[in-house]
């Protein structure tokens, strides 16, 4: 057998995060046609002569990461409202957002995919809830900027219709029609969503929240997204003022109000999860719910600590979000599974979560919260050929014999080659499909123009 078109990494510690915790000190990955064929220990078999080789000394390969949770739009406005609380930092931003258009959004998105991508992150979803009156089509655009930089895309098509004057938090000029959202949020389906084995792109259905969406749009979008085969996605329970608000308006705790509208099960995740008590963890785990945990963006606006240790015991998904760059400058990925981590310590004290346990919510668990798990999340024969390398030599890493504490505790670093669908987006630490140059320039540039017009409002 010899495999020409084949790409051999070698020479370096593997975690592949399948269900046994396979790992190899010094190991083998093997990709041929987008795929995965071959993981195993020491160097690849001389049958594969005609492959390319990538010599991994110092390095562990890990499954490429999966985000579950991001709005792109708002690296255009990071660094604001900086002691705020959640609802403070909303309406302080909401008029800001008004003012988006395509051009702010296609560099807000660049910036945002490329920050991810040099963080080792290879599958993205975005939560893309802002749709302001003659802005433009600004899914499409978010959407062909990922398929400029390469990474696997889930854009969520959100929305928001309980707008200030019905009691709702968002200004109604940020707001849209119920029948507007419902038949935008079908044609995202129709023009975009890509169900096919080893899709790069696929669409959810994502009302933006309880104190932002009328219950009618709730309950019509899970209808829509079941009939057409999508998954569904919103923020829920993030904050204490949420859950005053669900007790105002509807009578009950954000998560009975999600489960009497049917938004519990196996084809929902959702965005948060802080302020569960422990029946509505269990009830997570029992319907197959999934969470995507965001402790940075949690910390950054005193929201709290998500039950992550809980709800994986019980059985739901969790997998990790960055959120949006307004409340979580970095943007990046990988330094989640830290946070993650030292929180689910905080909680539970230091048996709570191990760091193999953070990769797992990083991979193998954002991969299920995507419904993806049978595709991506592990290095496996016959996975899509998403493949991260981290280089952890040199005195930063040095002396930490165990590579994959050496990734979560230690300090974070771009990662150095990263792989999607086989092919590379990340080479020694650099994007393939951009010059981060450019990308700096324009993201610049739409920061500029949005807080202009933003100011221009005030």
């Amino acid at each position: 057998m010899t495999s020409p078109g084949a790409t051999i990494i070698e020479n370096c510690a593997v975690a592949t995060v399948d269900d046994a915790g396979t790992e190899y000190d010094s190991g083998h990955v093997v990709v041929e046609e987008g795929r995965i064929v071959a993981v195993g220990e020491g160097r690849a078999p001389e049958s594969y002569a005609g492959a390319r080789r990538m010599d991994g000394e110092g390095c562990l390969a890990t499954p490429g990461l999966v985000n579950c949770h991001h709005h792109l739009y708002q690296w255009a406005t990071r660094g604001l409202a900086q002691q705020a609380t959640l609802f403070e930092w909303l309406e302080d931003l909401y008029p800001a957002w008004a003012g988006l258009d395509p051009e702010i959004q296609r560099a807000a998105a660049r910036a945002g995919l490329l920050a991810l991508l040099t963080s080792g992150c290879s599958t993205t979803t975005d939560h893309h809830y802002v749709f302001p009156r003659d802005g433009g089509d600004l899914l499409a655009v978010e959407v062909e900027a990922a398929r400029e930089l390469g990474v696997r895309f889930h854009p969520c098509r959100g929305s928001m219709d309980l707008g200030r004057s019905d009691g709702g938090l968002p200004p109604d000029e940020v707001t849209e029609d119920r029948d507007a959202i419902l038949a935008a949020s079908d044609d995202a389906i129709s023009r975009f969503h890509d169900p096919s084995p080893g899709s790069m792109l696929r669409v959810a259905l994502a009302p933006c929240s309880p104190f932002s969406v009328t219950r009618g749009l709730m309950s019509e979008t899970a209808d829509l997204a079941r009939s057409r085969g999508v998954r569904l996605h919103t923020h829920l329970a993030e904050t204490a003022d949420e859950e005053a608000f669900c007790r105002e308006v509807y009578g009950v705790r954000p998560v009975q109000y999600l489960e009497d509208l049917g938004w519990l099960g196996d084809d929902v995740w959702l965005a948060h999860c802080i302020h569960l008590d422990d029946q509505e963890v269990s009830r997570f785990g029992h319907t197959g719910t999934g969470v995507a945990h965001c402790p940075s963006s949690n910390a950054r606006l005193g929201a709290g600590i998500a039950p992550v240790a809980g709800l994986v015991d019980a059985g739901a998904p969790v997998g990790l979000g960055v959120d949006g760059s307004a409340s979580n400058e970095s943007g990046e990925l990988a330094p989640e599974m830290r946070q993650a981590l030292l929180f689910a310590r905080l909680a539970g004290g230091p048996r709570a979560m191990t760091a193999r346990q953070a990769l797992s919510l990083a991979t193998i668990h954002g991969a299920r919260c995507l419904g993806r798990e049978g595709e991506i999340g592990s290095l496996e024969p016959g996975k899509l050929a998403d493949v991260a390398l981290w280089r952890l030599g040199g005195p930063d890493y040095a002396g930490i014999a165990d590579p994959v504490a050496a990734l979560v505790f230690g300090p974070a670093r771009p990662v150095e080659h990263l792989l999607v669908d086989g092919e590379p987006v990340v080479q020694d630490g650099r994007p393939t499909m951009a010059d981060p140059d450019e990308v700096a320039r324009d993201s610049l540039a739409a920061s500029r123009s949005i807080r202009g017009k933003w100011e221009r409002m005030a």
